[in-house]
C-alpha cells in the first residue's frame, strides 16, 4: 500500500480502509498478543497475515466499499511499520510508582536488553480502564498484585509527545516482599531506590542518571 493516501473518513467504493480501521487491526493482532511475539520480525510478519485474513474474510465481506489487497500488498513494510510505530505510540501507558513503608524508597525495574530503569508500566489493552491495566502490568514485571493497595485517585500523569503514561501511587509496601517477573525474557532486574537518589537536579543529571542509572522514564515523575 506504499504511496496511498488513508482517509479517517468513511471509505469511498474501493476506497483504503480508514486509520480507525488500521488502529484496531494492529491493536486486535499486533499490540495485545504477549510481549515475546512481538520480538521476531518474523513473528510480526505472521501476526499481519493474521490481520490480513481477518480483513478480507470478515471486514470487507461485511463492507464491499473497503479495497480488497493481496498479502504483498497488505504487508508493505513501509506502511505497516509506520502504522504500528504510530499506533503504539498513542497508546496509552498505565502503572505504578511503589513506595515502602517509609516512602523513601521505590521500586524499579529493568528491561531483558535494556540499561535503562522505569517504573513498572505497560500498555493498555483495548477498552481495559487505566487502574486495571496498572494492576495487570505491575503484576506481570514484578509478580507483585497491587490491587488491595491501588486507589484510582491517587496518580501522577505525564504526557510524552501523543502518548499519556499514567502511575498509580501505590504506598506503604514491604521492603522484604518478594518479586519476580510474572513473563519470560521482560525484566532483567527489580530492586528498590532511594528516591533521593533518583531526584534529577538538571538536564544533564537527567540524560545522564543519577549514580550511574539511566533513568528516561523515571525522572519526568519526579520533578
Amino acid at each position: 500500500m506504499s504511496g496511498l493516501h488513508r482517509s479517517s473518513s468513511a471509505p469511498l467504493k474501493n476506497g483504503l480502509p480508514p486509520q480507525e480501521l488500521l488502529d484496531d487491526l494492529c491493536s486486535r493482532f499486533v499490540l495485545n498478543v504477549p510481549k515475546e511475539d512481538q520480538q521476531s520480525f518474523e513473528r510480526i510478519l505472521f501476526l499481519v497475515e493474521y490481520a490480513h485474513w481477518f480483513y478480507e474474510d470478515n471486514t470487507v465481506e461485511k463492507n464491499p466499499s473497503l479495497k480488497s489487497f493481496n498479502l504483498k500488498e497488505f504487508t508493505s513494510l513501509h506502511d505497516i511499520f509506520k502504522d504500528f510505530t504510530d499506533y503504539k505510540v498513542r497508546v496509552p501507558v498505565t502503572g505504578a510508582i511503589i513506595l515502602d513503608e517509609t516512602y523513601e524508597r521505590c521500586i524499579l525495574v529493568k528491561g531483558w536488553k535494556g540499561t535503562s530503569w522505569s517504573f513498572p508500566r505497560g500498555k493498555k489493552n483495548k477498552d481495559e480502564e487505566d487502574h486495571a491495566c496498572a494492576i495487570r502490568e505491575v503484576l506481570e514485571e514484578t509478580g507483585f498484585d497491587v490491587s488491595g493497595l491501588l486507589n484510582k485517585d491517587e496518580y501522577i500523569e505525564v504526557i510524552f509527545g501523543q502518548q499519556r503514561v499514567r502511575l498509580y501511587i501505590i504506598a506503604g509496601v514491604k521492603d522484604d516482599t518478594a518479586f519476580a517477573p510474572l513473563t519470560k525474557k521482560e525484566i532483567s532486574e527489580i530492586a528498590w531506590h532511594r528516591i533521593d537518589d533518583l531526584h534529577p537536579a538538571t538536564n544533564e543529571v537527567i540524560s545522564r542518571g543519577i549514580t550511574g542509572l539511566k533513568l528516561y522514564m523515571v525522572a519526568p515523575f519526579l520533578a
